[in-house]
């Protein structure tokens, strides 16, 4: 009797400990609450790669690793710049805002890492390769036209292919190392109108094909939006790559659509999808998957489920998200990858160098727009909350010089200092009308400000508040909350950024002193 509560203890402790195992492995949906769309994926041996898009950035076509595909870390880009363009460079009057590279697709094939990509911008598609994939280089290939949202495919017997096209999808064979067509090759139609097991009367063809053999059986991936109802996964399976082809919808469960399989080293499989939601973009989504009868089956009783049984998710920061002090040691990069400018960079105008400790944006054009100026600096947000800070040094800017803090798309919002008049301005501004709108301005007395943005994505109420510090601890807010609409001229999620654009003459700086991204906001500040 006198054991009996010791080994009562010992269930407790047992239980407790088992508990913590399971919530341990316990991941949940979505995977990365962050703007990662058009996600292709693969594993090579026990790691995880993982491709996505992000349009008019630079660099772009970003690659991310994992080894237990929920936590993930960015490892690279395939390209540093797509093109030198007037509509990449934001020069005479031009940009490529929601164009760029569309949806990549990640293949390993003997040995090398491929990762294509097509630009509406350049007209072109686009191969990348490299032996390494985590430390390239990346060599490029390109020709015409751009397949639109195409599949690169190696087959068993040593011939590649692509998939592509919006509601009837085509073939067309490439050489053998994918360094172009095939010489004496045509397009084929593959499937007629790939859209028909979603229902006929308009909505969006099916695209985004992303093709998987699977025990010598071709499953090909695409994605329909039918009129009225809500993003929808289609599967076609067929015994030989030219047909004939079965269909069927796959997966209709909230909007939850495009992407495809993979499966774990203990031989689970999933499916990688995403989900439009709403100001912060396109968020990935891991599906699981069971094989019945010849077809991968979706969801759980056709749902996606909450949780999942992999581990627990880490914050995005530092993998996807990062704050950045500006404090570069020797032989470190003068950006880090969760980096990336609005359109291609003018180095010239840069600097993380000439100001120890801070990221200098110089003058060197006058711009009329702040969405026309180069040099904006990026990273996304992230849900449920995020808010991103600065410290800004204002004293080299010249008249008419506007610096600040950003959240970007096309209804952007912005609190930054502009100098006018021979004096200072902490100023709002809002385009939440679709043009930008002084709501608020301030007097600034002093060399140092501190700015924030702050988001609330949870439950889709996008929306977010600007605030002002002049000592860095005393917040007040500045201006009207910023509705966050997701809209197609960007195509992306909201991003903060740094910016400094010059509006009378050139040869000014704004010095900022560091960036800090947190996954919590403020509840209690002063207007």
């Amino acid at each position: 009797m006198k054991n009996k509560p010791f080994r009562y203890h010992l269930l407790a402790i047992g239980l407790l400990l088992r508990y913590v195992a399971t919530i341990a492995q316990t991941a949940h949906n979505p995977i990365l609450f962050a703007d990662v769309p058009d996600m292709a994926m693969i594993r090579v041996g026990t790691n995880y790669y993982m491709s996505s898009t992000t349009m008019h950035m630079s660099p772009g076509l970003p690659i991310v690793k994992s080894k237990d595909l929920v936590n993930w870390n960015m490892i690279g880009y395939a390209y540093d710049t797509l093109a030198n363009v007037d509509a990449l460079n934001l020069t005479n009057g031009k940009s490529t805002y929601g164009r760029g590279s569309w949806a990549s697709s990640l293949r390993y094939h003997n040995g090398t890492y491929y990762v294509s990509t097509f630009a509406q911008t350049t007209g072109k598609t686009y191969i990348y390769t490299t032996k390494n994939i985590e430390k390239g280089p990346w060599k490029e290939i390109s020709f015409t036209p751009a397949y639109h949202d195409h599949s690169l495919f190696f087959d068993d017997d040593g011939r590649v292919y692509m998939i592509y096209g919006a509601g009837k999808l085509r073939l067309i064979e490439l050489t053998a190392d994918a360094s172009g067509i095939k010489p004496g090759t045509t397009e084929q139609v593959l499937i007629e109108n790939a859209s028909t097991p979603s229902g006929t009367g308009g909505g969006l063809p099916a695209e985004g094909s992303q093709l998987f053999k699977v025990n010598g059986k071709y499953y090909l991936f695409n994605i329909t939006w039918p009129k009225g109802g809500m993003r929808t996964v289609v599967i076609h399976r067929a015994d030989k790559l030219t047909g004939p082809w079965e269909g069927r919808v796959a997966l209709q469960d909230l909007g939850v659509a495009q992407g495809g399989l993979i499966d774990t080293p203990d031989e689970k499989w999933y499916a990688y999808l995403f989900r439009d939601f709403g100001g912060v973009g396109r968020i990935p989504y891991l599906v699981p998957v069971k094989w019945e009868d010849g077809w991968p089956v979706l969801g759980v009783s056709g749902k996606v489920p909450e949780t999942l049984d992999l581990p627990t998710n880490k914050s995005l920061i530092p993998g996807i998200v990062a704050s950045d002090e500006f404090t570069r040691k020797k032989g470190e990069p003068a950006l880090p990858l969760v980096w990336q400018w609005n359109h291609n960079s003018d180095n010239k105008l840069w600097s993380v160098n000439e100001r120890k400790g801070y990221l200098r944006l110089k003058t060197g054009r006058i711009d009329t727009s702040f969405v026309l100026a180069r040099n904006t600096l990026t990273q996304r947000t992230i849900g449920p909350e995020s808010s991103g800070s600065t410290a800004l040094d204002v004293s080299n800017l010249k008249e008419g010089d506007f610096a600040g803090l950003c959240l970007l798309q096309k209804n952007y919002g912005l609190v930054g200092v502009k100098a006018e008049a021979g004096s200072k301005s902490i100023i709002m501004v809002s385009a939440s009308s679709g043009k930008p709108v002084e709501v608020q301005r301030v007097s600034l007395t002093q060399k140092t400000v501190y700015l924030k943005a702050e988001c609330d994505f949870k439950d889709r109420k996008d929306t977010a508040n600007f605030l002002y510090s002049l000592d860095g601890k005393t917040w007040k807010r500045i201006g009207e909350s910023l509705k966050m609409p997701y809209t197609i001229p960007h195509f992306m999620g909201y991003r903060f950024g740094l910016f400094n654009y010059a509006t009378q003459q050139t040869g000014g700086y704004a010095d900022f002193d560091y960036f800090r991204i947190t996954n919590t906001i403020s509840h209690s500040v002063t207007n």
